[in-house]
């Protein structure tokens, strides 16, 4: 009797993923009508995974998992919607280590039941998405919180343009870019290395823009904050997936905006302003701004506007006196009293390792109430949970962080840009 082979499903180290999206797949497909999903009864050979490579580089008190032998009578008699039960399940960075199984496995990937019931698994959690130029080549890299480890994702789908990364949301991250003298902006889903140029807009400049996805509506937009350009004030412009085309919204009754970042939070915009001093806040539904007379704190040197989940609203800045940097802290809006609370402070040991120059540049930014400190020159990057109110590390990031753009992500097979 014919001994039962075993497929052996292993996390390699270092392996090739290659930018073309075929794959080939040295198992012949299962024939018609067969429950066998599984490469049981078919020659295996080794090949490299086709999936993310994970880096070497990272620590965090990397744990090695031993290889798992799995019978292959269990996955051939695995009916397939409990096997598509399973691999929704699957961490979306090790799930591109099952594509190179087979045919069958690579194909469910695509299939619209896995979508389906992927879109019912809780999210894999934050990952931070680092991007950067090295030599001549675009580097992606994204580490994932949950598995405290960093994977390399190839970019070479995308044009050769001098891109610039803005930001993500649900599964979807959006870039700008300059072809030749022309304006560009494109949205893109890593995993699914599928990609979209948005249209121009009506005044085509480079400007302010967020990204945000509707997953209910299978849907996303991208807002185009006023901004002046010259000495003409150009309008906000909203960008509508569905229909495909920018859409000229009010100006804002703003005379003087702050350099720090827009942030998105229960369907709402905000900017700081300097005058009329506070908030400008951007109704998405109604495409109207209105001014929130929120002053900031006291000594505040720089702000970053941070958005947390169930309509939190954090600002983040250091706080100094006689140009002597004190301490970094964290407020958030009392949106009844229209006031910043103060909630947290960054412990000195902490500060003194993100910050050592006064000067030095910091981004800060946040998701489902984490929020991320990461030091340019320093490549350092620190975590602050507000709901749990712990300061941690992220290990192993100097060549990620150290002059890269970053941002949250969330990684997603079922989000589509169509």
């Amino acid at each position: 009797m014919e001994r039962s082979r075993e497929v052996r499903l292993q996390v390699v180290k270092n392996g090739a993923f290659g930018e073309d999206e075929s794959l080939r797949c040295p198992v012949p497909l299962a024939r018609t009508g067969s429950r066998n999903t599984s490469p049981s009864r078919q020659k295996v050979i080794k090949t490299k995974p086709r999936g993310f490579d994970e880096e070497t580089v990272a620590t965090f008190g990397k744990v090695i998992h031993a290889d798992i032998q799995m019978e292959d009578r269990i996955w051939a008699l695995l009916p397939e919607d409990l096997l598509i039960e399973v691999l929704a399940r699957v961490p979306p960075f090790l799930i591109f280590r099952l594509r190179s199984v087979c045919r069958r496995w690579n194909s469910i990937l695509q299939d619209s039941s896995f979508l389906a019931c992927h879109s019912q698994v809780p999210s894999h959690g934050p990952c931070l998405l680092t991007f950067w130029k090295n030599s001549h080549t675009y580097q992606c890299s994204a580490f994932s919180l949950p598995l405290k480890q960093w994977y390399k994702i190839p970019f070479g789908f995308l044009p050769d343009w001098a891109f610039w990364l803005v930001g993500s949301s649900g599964g979807l991250v959006c870039f700008c870019g300059l072809d030749g003298l022309s304006f560009k902006t494109l949205v893109c889903n890593p995993l699914t290395q599928t990609w979209r140029t948005l249209p121009s807009m009506h005044y085509n400049q480079q400007r302010q823009l967020i990204l945000v996805v509707d997953r209910a509506g299978r849907s996303f937009k991208v807002i185009a904050a006023s901004d002046i350009y010259g000495d003409k004030t150009l309008p906000t412009e909203v960008y509508d997936s569905k229909l495909d085309s920018w859409f000229v919204h009010q100006i804002m009754p703003a005379v003087n905006l702050c350099s720090s970042k827009m942030a998105f939070c229960d369907s709402r915009l905000y900017l700081e302003t300097l005058s009329p001093l506070g908030l400008m806040m951007y109704r998405v539904d109604t495409g109207h701004w209105e001014h929130i007379p929120a002053k900031f704190p006291r000594s505040l040197l720089d702000g970053y506007l941070v958005a947390g989940a169930q309509k939190r609203l954090f600002l983040v800045g250091r706080i100094g006196l006689y140009s002597t940097l004190q301490s970094m802290r964290i407020w958030e809006l009392d949106h009844a009293k229209t006031v910043w609370v103060e909630i947290s402070r960054m412990p000195p040991k902490y500060f003194r390792a993100l910050l050592r120059l006064s000067a030095e540049r910091f981004e800060c930014f946040g998701q489902d109430n984490v929020i991320c400190f990461t030091s340019w020159n320093q490549g350092k990057g620190l975590l602050y949970d507000a709901d749990k109110k712990t300061w941690s590390w992220i290990a192993g990031c100097a060549i990620q962080l150290c002059n890269s753009q970053v941002c949250f992500y969330e990684p997603r097979f079922d989000t589509s840009i169509y």
